[in-house]
């Protein structure tokens, strides 16, 4: 591994471990019946223009400020942490296992992995259709399939989000993960990692588009070309003793992000969607190629739904960190999901009838 690659991998531990030093010292709890003086929600952010910039439904709550102010009524602050997409999932295991943070909108393979930890988590509210998975292969290498890359370089964060479809594929190809050499690296370091020379493909999330358009690599698969539910989803998670204890100021977030959901589930809305989005780390023609997959309606991205396929996506990657040895127990995922707030806030703000369940089978297509 070259010199550059390692370094960008050292630089994301030692930001870990300046955060968790830092950030997650266990904070006092508030008596019985008292509300918190602060709520505070974790999501990935990057730098721009000298700000922290978040996407999706967090910058959307972020613009309309309804939740900061309604939290505001109650004597509640709201604080938003950012967090790096390098450290992402155990920098928000960590500020949930110290009790700093109480929300965090971030992948299921982490929190699923938080959970099979001991940590108390719920999801609170789902995300859509999921987010898709991509394999980019190094120019120059000859490989135009998964069966190709066998016994090759492949740069894959464990336990990220995006495993689970890879894995998949490996499955779906009669091939296991051992018939690979898996360089676990984040996705910075990917980036580098493929650029230099020190592996042949790498698996990211659209960030491979930013790949293909250095003319990096090129894109052989992606999970637009697999069942939708093999992709990987992000949702909002909640901590458990937070949710229990606080119940109304939980239904205050989950009414923020379904509202978010629902202004931005406005196809008419679109092009601002896409601004907000790419405001961060991505481009503007990284955003559309993601979003160019016409099987996916656009109100059906920004889905609050438990449909049968996101519950059958839990089963599937609870089972998966299990048997994998991701982790050594296996999370019960009716535990996990916790639908009441998400079904109350379709009832207090009338989106009853605004989106439709999608069926296993349709997610199968």
């Amino acid at each position: 591994m070259s010199r550059k690659t390692i370094f960008i991998a050292l630089g994301a531990v030692l930001v870990l471990g300046a955060l968790l030093a830092y950030q997650f010292r266990s904070p006092a709890q508030p008596a019985a019946g008292q509300l918190p003086a602060t709520l505070t929600i974790a999501s990935i952010a990057y730098p721009h223009e000298g700000k922290q910039r978040y996407q999706g439904q967090t910058a959307i709550i972020q613009q309309q400020g309804w939740l900061e102010a309604e939290l505001a009524k109650r004597g509640v602050k709201l604080i938003w942490f950012p967090v790096s997409t390098a450290v992402g999932g155990p920098v928000i295991n960590e500020g949930f296992a110290g009790k700093r943070i109480d929300f965090a909108s971030y992948g299921d393979f982490p929190a699923i992995i938080a959970v099979a930890g001991g940590v108390d988590l719920r999801l609170v509210v789902p995300v859509g259709r999921g987010q898709n998975a991509y394999v980019v292969v190094r120019n120059g290498v000859a490989a135009n399939s998964i069966k190709d890359l066998k016994g090759k370089r492949i740069a894959l964060h464990r336990g990220r989000p995006w495993e689970l479809p890879f894995a998949k594929l490996v499955e779906a190809n009669g091939l296991t993960l051992s018939d690979f050499r898996i360089l676990n690296i984040n996705p910075p370091a990917s980036h580098a990692a493929l650029a230099s020379g020190d592996v042949d493909a790498v698996v990211l999330l659209s960030d491979a588009h930013l790949l293909v358009e250095k003319k990096v690599g090129r894109i052989i698969w992606s999970t637009k070309q697999a069942p939708q539910s093999w992709k990987m989803r992000a949702e909002l998670f909640g901590r458990g003793d937070f949710v229990d204890r606080h119940p109304e100021l939980t239904q205050l977030v989950a009414d923020a992000y379904v509202r978010a959901q629902h202004w931005a589930s406005d196809p008419a809305r679109r092009d601002e969607v896409i601004d907000i989005t790419s405001r961060a780390e991505s481009p503007r023609s990284v955003v559309e190629a993601e979003l160019n997959e016409p099987r996916v309606a656009w109100k059906d991205r920004y889905s609050p739904l438990y449909d049968d396929f996101m519950v059958a996506h839990y089963r599937d990657a609870a089972a998966y960190t299990f048997d994998q040895k991701l982790v050594r127990t296996k999370v019960d995922v009716d535990k996990l999901l916790d639908r009441r707030f998400a079904t109350e806030a379709l009832k207090r703000l009338n989106l009853q009838q605004h989106w439709q369940s999608a069926t296993a089978e349709a997610a199968a297509r």
